[in-house]
């Protein structure tokens, strides 16, 4: 049975799809994460965990979710039916939840420096740009504010639907972003002082190589790619028979991969030219930029801009989790999306509202020695993604018959069919193993 909505093309998929990564994954956290992780090597980690994991699994759950036509928890429902298998489907939905829970309050930290931006309060200010970023997330009302915002713009979009909502802005926002993505690295590699930055970021030093850094990196090709949580089985169920899958996966990686070198090149130069240190944590992305636009002529205008096209990237990402979540509580009944946006939204609101105040006036709580929201951040990033991509890495081989694998895999390409020995081999073998390693070491049981 076909989805009631389709994507309008296949260019409209794949902008979807990577802006499911893009916005977060590869602007906010992929630099301060590779800053964290030591620049170079973490970075050649990171390419190698994307295509040889990563990949596959993306192709893993396109064929899920294309061969059901069915969201997530349907979806494996279909295949393996009267068994425990549809709760992979379950825990992308609880992933995603958690997930937007608290990337909704940096969508808030956004909206407020978009707000000082517009406004003129962003440059030259007192005590610097890592002084301002402490007073903005510290302040309890304002972003709990934002958040809220942020939250009632991103159910607004997928309310509408998937073509005229989720598709329809990003066709708009992500060739404005890459636009203005070129200007900032241009300035940003001509301040003095930026080959520091080029050479951190672009020379691997594996002496500062962990196997926590090993797991922060597959984590992060989870993240980026937006595997794991299922997102891409109720994305690739709205997609055409004649679409090939190889060929949207191979093409999102590369945009993906592409987005996170231009971050990283925007954001590592500067970082060493002006002083700060690159394992600053989440705030970095927020410390950096005002100081490289303040050098730039017409500089707020610019800030401005791109501020807006940051939000636009960051709404990419939260309109997929929200999607898999309404989903799967409508079952493709379209008369409940409105009434499922509206409920699954303001109940990701209150659940992010302590990540959100966790800066502030819940600074001084602790989870596992951590706040609040990077707590969050670690489960889902480190635990419950990589988790999610096992269980879907032993699904597809295990579960599903290889006849219909081939001929997912072949549909609208041949290139598909040659590949197929490949994908499945990497899928079914390499896929686990690398993940049960990095967890094993992780733990010091290897």
């Amino acid at each position: 049975m076909q989805q009631s909505e389709q994507w309008t093309s296949r260019l409209g998929f794949i902008l979807a799809a990577a802006g499911s990564a893009i916005g977060l994954g590869a602007i906010w956290k992929f630099p301060y994460v590779a800053g964290t992780g030591g620049g170079g090597a973490f970075f050649l980690i990171f390419i190698l965990f994307t295509v040889l994991i990563g990949l596959p699994l993306l192709l893993g759950e396109f064929v899920i979710g294309r061969n059901t036509q069915k969201e997530a928890v349907s979806a494996y429902a279909a295949i393996a039916p009267h068994t425990a298998w549809p709760w992979i489907g379950r825990l992308g939905v609880i992933t995603c939840f958690i997930l937007l829970s608290f990337y909704s309050v940096v969508g808030g930290w956004i909206l407020l420096y978009l707000f000082r931006s517009a406004t003129g309060q962003l440059f030259k200010v007192g005590g610097g740009y890592e002084a301002l970023f402490g007073q903005v997330i510290s302040n309890s009302w304002l972003t709990v504010g934002a958040q809220l915002v942020f939250m009632l713009l991103t159910v607004i979009v997928v309310a509408r639907g998937v073509q005229n909502g989720i598709e329809k802005a990003n066709k708009y926002m992500m060739p404005g972003l890459f636009i203005l993505f070129i200007a900032i690295i241009i300035r940003s590699v001509t301040l003095d002082g930026a080959w520091a930055g080029v050479t951190f970021f672009l020379k691997p030093d594996f002496t500062k190589l962990t196997s926590e850094t090993v797991l922060y990196a597959m984590g992060q090709s989870f993240f980026s790619l937006s595997v794991g949580v299922s997102v891409m089985v109720t994305y690739s169920s709205y997609l055409s028979k004649k679409e090939s899958l190889p060929r949207s996966a191979v093409s999102i990686v590369v945009m993906n991969l592409l987005i996170s070198l231009l971050a990283g090149l925007a954001i590592f130069p500067a970082t060493f030219s002006l002083g700060m240190k690159p394992e600053a944590g989440p705030g970095l992305l927020f410390m950096v930029l005002p100081a490289v636009f303040e050098h730039i002529p017409f500089g707020q205008l610019f800030l401005t801009a791109f501020l807006v096209l940051f939000l636009f990237a960051t709404l990419t990402s939260a309109f997929s989790m929200l999607e898999i979540i309404v989903a799967s509580l409508t079952k493709g009944v379209q008369e409940k999306r409105v009434r499922a946006s509206w409920i699954a939204g303001l109940l990701i609101f209150a659940a992010g509202v302590p990540s959100a105040l966790s800066f502030g006036i819940l600074s001084d709580v602790k989870l596992f020695d951590k706040s609040i929201f990077d707590a969050a951040d670690f489960l889902v990033s480190n635990i419950l993604m990589p988790l999610g991509a096992l269980l879907i890495a032993v699904f597809v081989p295990l579960k599903m018959k290889r006849a219909v694998l081939l001929e997912e895999m072949s549909a609208g390409s041949s290139t598909g069919a040659r590949l197929f020995a490949g994908w499945l081999f990497l899928l079914r073998y390499i896929t686990p193993v690398a993940i049960v390693i990095v967890f094993l070491n992780v733990l010091h049981i290897i």
